[in-house]
């Protein structure tokens, strides 16, 4: 099974010669969760390997260009390509009239199983296979929501413990099936693991909020600290800010994306963000694709 953060694009408001507008696609197991396709999303896909047929669901932060402008091209595609899963989109519901232009942005034969599932209020908004789809809103110039996906803690048998309680073969496939108090003498728990998709905010106590505990955080350092009064002011992060929101959440993994065009020598986003946080920070490259740290 894989789990990855696949980069799309990593470019805010425009594209630039090196980034393409921001896109990502989480691959979860055998479950891929599309992140804000920008402009040129479908391209990327296509030059990142992945079909159509790779979406399972697709989460819009917000409606301004850079997030969603790809969203046509994507929907579309599931039609070509015969896509037969459903695919849920979810989107701020304030924004129901931008969505329905984009799914019908053009003549095509439509036959693309996309689900409209507008965000109405903070909270749980799907289940997945692999857990649950939280929503929560963030403090932007329009109503934008980060996401929280939440694997459930399962159970880590130990060997050693299994042996000692004379438990083998097929009895310990029916202990993890029935439960009951000897499961927990012969093994532990295993934390499930959590992503957080935080795009345009301002610092807000909701940014902590989505990227508590989590394995990997994906968040936008539009500016570096010589704009944080630009940065407030259009309700965005400096890659400071994003490294302080990674360190008071507990953050394993932070992953640092959306840049301005102004900015072309992407080491100092990472400078900046570790002087708050002492964890692995990757600063996003179109198509990189950065794995999940590993089980707790």
């Amino acid at each position: 099974m894989t789990r990855e953060l696949i980069v799309l694009g990593t470019a805010s408001q425009v594209p630039t010669r090196q980034r393409s507008h921001n896109a990502y696609l989480l691959r979860f197991d055998e479950y891929g969760v599309l992140f804000d396709p920008g402009e040129g999303a479908q391209r990327q896909m296509l030059l990142a390997g992945m079909p159509a047929s790779a979406v399972d669901r697709i989460c819009l932060t917000h409606f301004h260009g850079d997030h969603c402008l790809g969203l046509p091209g994507v929907i579309q595609r599931l039609s070509l390509d015969g896509v037969e899963h459903p695919v849920p989109v979810h989107f701020p519901a304030t924004g129901a009239a931008y969505f329905e232009r984009l799914r019908h942005a053009s003549s095509f034969v439509d036959h693309a199983p996309v689900e409209a599932a507008p965000i109405e209020a903070d909270g749980l908004i799907g289940t997945l296979p692999f857990g649950s789809l939280y929503a929560q809103r963030l403090h932007h110039s329009v109503d934008s929501f980060g996401y929280r996906l939440v694997e459930p803690d399962g159970r880590r048998m130990l060997p050693d413990r299994l042996a000692a309680a004379g438990i083998y073969g097929a009895a310990i496939g029916r202990l993890q099936r029935d439960g009951g108090p000897l499961l927990d003498q012969v093994s532990e728990v295993r934390p499930g693991q959590i992503v957080a998709f935080v795009m345009d905010t301002g610092l807000c106590p909701a940014a902590v909020e989505l990227a508590a505990d989590a394995d990997l955080l994906v968040i936008e350092a539009t500016f570096l600290s010589t704009e944080t009064e630009l940065a407030a002011i259009s309700g965005h992060l400096t890659a400071a800010q994003a490294g302080w929101i990674a360190a008071e959440a507990g953050v394993r993994k932070l992953v640092l994306t959306h840049f301005s065009q102004r900015y072309t020598e992407p080491r100092a986003f990472a400078e900046e963000a570790a002087q708050a946080f002492s964890g692995e920070i990757v600063v996003a490259e179109d198509l990189m694709r950065i794995p999940l740290p590993p089980r707790r």
